[in-house]
């Protein structure tokens, strides 16, 4: 059996910068272990499949260690490959998920994510914990899909060095760190070292709790980010209800086949 997949690079117009996603498009589904092989194999933070089935497009997502019920960049990555690679001519996509119906919009080049909101819950009795963890001061800790922690400065974001056997053993999937940005509204950064992700260069789904966290608090319903990994990667974010809509960008760096068995 052979099959083919492509390499995008998602919220960047750049290659080699971003966040890295494979996508499939499979005529019919593979097994569950299968498809964790295939996304261990190409070992990056997440691997998208989907095939077309009678309701419309239904998409999977797989960290090298495990399947995931919600991940912005590789379905940003997959609708670019289906509008570039394959020809759809309609505007928007929609993909049945884990987490409900998910649609990527087309407006010239940047695709446009309409994700559901997740306002940031207070949480009690995890900042020293959390701190350690980090190696940082949090001013506010918080809870959503990931734990989220509020640091003074962009600068401290960008100069967390955390513990990752310490971040793998909270009780929770991820760790958004944020703060107020210099240049952008806000800026990010995500690890997911339980999961198989020390680091995520650029997360669509943490926006989820982070674009109505910063709507709410700079009271604005349309801002920019950046998710300051060592790869980088810009996101335009509007907040809409119950909804959040994350743009990006995306480029396609490699495409090959990938042979099972015989």
């Amino acid at each position: 059996m052979q099959l083919d997949f492509y390499q995008v690079d998602a919220f960047t117009q750049q290659p080699f910068a971003g966040n890295p996603a494979i996508v499939y498009r499979l005529d019919t589904w593979l097994s569950d272990e299968l498809m964790q092989k295939i996304a261990g194999e190409h070992n990056l933070a997440e691997t998208a499949f989907m095939v077309h089935e009678a309701q419309g497009w239904h998409i999977r997502w797989f960290t090298p260690k495990t399947e995931v019920p919600l991940c912005g960049h590789a379905t940003l990555a997959s609708a670019f490959v289906l509008f570039q690679v394959y020809g759809e001519t309609a505007e928007t996509l929609a993909f049945a998920s884990k987490s409900g119906t998910l649609t990527v919009t087309r407006e010239g080049e940047r695709l446009w994510l309409d994700f559901p909101a997740m306002m940031p819950q207070e949480q009690l009795g995890l900042t020293l914990d959390v701190e350690r963890a980090l190696g940082c001061e949090a001013v506010d800790i918080m809870g959503a899909a990931s734990l989220f922690v509020l640091l003074e400065s962009e600068r401290a974001v960008r100069a967390c060095k955390p513990d990752m056997a310490a971040l793998a053993r909270l009780p929770w999937p991820g760790v958004i760190v944020t703060a107020r940005g210099e240049h952008q509204d806000f800026v990010s950064r995500y690890f997911a070292p339980a999961i198989g992700i020390d680091e995520d260069p650029v997360t669509g789904s943490t926006h989820c709790s982070l674009i109505p966290y910063w709507s709410q608090r700079l009271v604005k319903a349309s801002l920019t980010a950046y998710q300051c990994s060592p790869r980088g990667g810009e996101l335009f974010c509007r907040m809409e209800g119950e909804r959040v809509k994350i743009g990006g960008y995306a480029t396609l760096v490699a495409s090959g086949r990938l042979v099972v068995g015989a």
